[in-house]
């Protein structure tokens, strides 16, 4: 047994140690252990790539140090955002499913079969489901039953486009397909659109992208920032891999641009700021998945990019949301003023987190979407590129325009005190997409 498969196995099991250390109620035994999966997660990137019983190349790296480093975050935030506040399904099964929910994902992205990545996929929805009821009420309720719905519809089409895979190649092994020259047909052409379809549907692709910001706003703010910052990214991973084997660009590409006009269309009148954090990670994923789509070494190395400065950028906009729900017990934008006198931390976070989420410099994302639109002009689709660049602007003053209002305008009623453990996290989490952005420039301007 080799140290990279140990390191995969660790990854696997981790989450779930975690959470017998939170049962052991040694203090910070369960953040102990989350914080070494993210350090196994880094070391990792030495044995990569690695094939067998499971797959690991530095795109998937980088997915797993995402979903790491968020759940870390999430697990560390969720003590402090339910203090003093009674959990309809316990604290022990919330902790539990939040475990399971991690693992699952880390399973999805590290297994050698797309058919197993399929039952990772699919395990998330059924860790997941119960932890958008943890604050019970009617809409969420609502929001869990469509989440289920909608998602297990989807996935039932992701199962349809595996089989037909299967029926086309012989094998459902990662490593394999790719190693073998794969001649397209046209139940393979039909497999991979229909996993556009299947998958999509957790990616948040246009039309089927309904749960989403149900799911998103009504959530607690720690799984808000679970769901946005890596969950619909790890369906996203296996939609690329299934991508890989018959490249439809075109289809990918216009599915993506018309998924994105959609988003910035609807940030333009959202009331509640998740629900508008959350079309804004429709818009994040779909420019994701254009850069995925293109490839290269432009569009996938800004799709990485942009991912792994959203992941962070996007948990701090929801950390900054938890805090200020708690602080005001307001979910409307109209209803919030002058966070920056009153809750100087947090505001700043938010500030910097709706930053980073649309695309400023210089945070990562900024570069992310650079590559992702030179990857686009590189290749003559400037159709493409043309309605991204007004949408994408547009998106960026729809979530701005929202954000500085909230911070800047008006007097703050106050309701609460600022949590020191929350605004610091939103913190932290929002000034990493800055953080990477900086390396991203000094590792280019010195290679210059």
């Amino acid at each position: 047994m080799n140290t990279a498969f140990i390191l995969i196995i660790l990854t696997l099991l981790l989450p779930v140690l975690s959470y017998l250390g939170y049962l052991s109620r040694v203090p910070r035994l369960d953040n102990a252990l989350s914080l070494a999966n993210v350090a196994i997660a880094l070391f990792l990137y030495e044995f990569t790539p690695f094939s067998g019983t499971f797959y690991v190349d530095f795109t998937t790296w980088v997915f797993i140090l995402m979903v790491t480093s968020v759940h870390l975050l999430s697990q560390v935030y969720s003590k402090s955002y339910f203090r003093k506040q009674e959990i309809w399904i316990g604290e022990n099964l919330f902790n539990l499913l939040l475990a399971l929910f991690t693992t699952s994902m880390i399973f999805s992205l590290e297994i050698n079969n797309l058919g197993l990545m399929w039952v990772g996929i699919e395990a998330t929805t059924i860790s997941s489901a119960l932890l958008l009821m943890t604050e019970k009420n009617e809409t969420s309720a609502e929001a869990t039953w469509r989440y289920i719905v909608i998602v297990s519809a989807g996935v039932t089409f992701a199962f349809i486009s595996i089989i037909l895979i299967y029926y086309s190649i012989g094998t459902l092994e990662i490593s394999s397909i790719l190693s073998m020259k794969v001649f397209p047909s046209l139940t393979l052409n039909v497999a991979v659109a229909i996993a556009l379809v299947g998958f999509g549907t957790k990616v948040g692709v246009f039309p089927v992208h309904t749960w989403l910001p149900d799911a998103h706003s009504e959530a607690p703010s720690p799984i808000s920032a679970m769901f946005s910052g890596v969950l619909l990214p790890t369906a996203l991973y296996v939609l690329y891999r299934i991508y890989e084997i018959d490249p439809m660009r075109e289809l990918f590409v216009w599915a993506a641009v018309i998924s994105v006009i959609a988003a910035s269309l609807f940030l333009g009148y959202q009331t509640r700021y998740k629900r508008m954090f959350a079309y804004s990670t429709m818009e994040n994923m779909n420019l994701a998945l254009i850069g995925l789509a293109v490839g290269g070494e432009y569009g996938l190395f800004g799709a990485l990019l942009l991912l792994l400065s959203h992941s962070f950028g996007k948990a701090g906009a929801f950390y900054s949301s938890g805090g200020i729900l708690r602080y005001t017990g307001a979910k409307k934008i109209e209803e919030i003023h002058g966070l920056w006198k009153s809750m100087p931390v947090t505001s700043s976070a938010l500030l910097m987190s709706s930053f980073a989420v649309t695309g400023t410099p210089p945070f990562g994302t900024f570069f992310g979407e650079f590559l992702i639109f030179y990857s686009l002009f590189s290749i003559h689709y400037y159709v493409q590129l043309v309605l991204l660049l007004f949408f994408v602007m547009a998106a960026f003053i729809s979530v701005n325009y929202n954000v500085t209002r909230m911070v800047f305008l008006g007097v703050a009623e106050k309701k609460g005190e600022e949590d020191s453990v929350m605004s610091g996290l939103a913190l932290l989490s929002s000034a990493i997409p800055l953080l990477i952005g900086v390396i991203y420039v000094v590792v280019v301007t010195g290679a210059l």
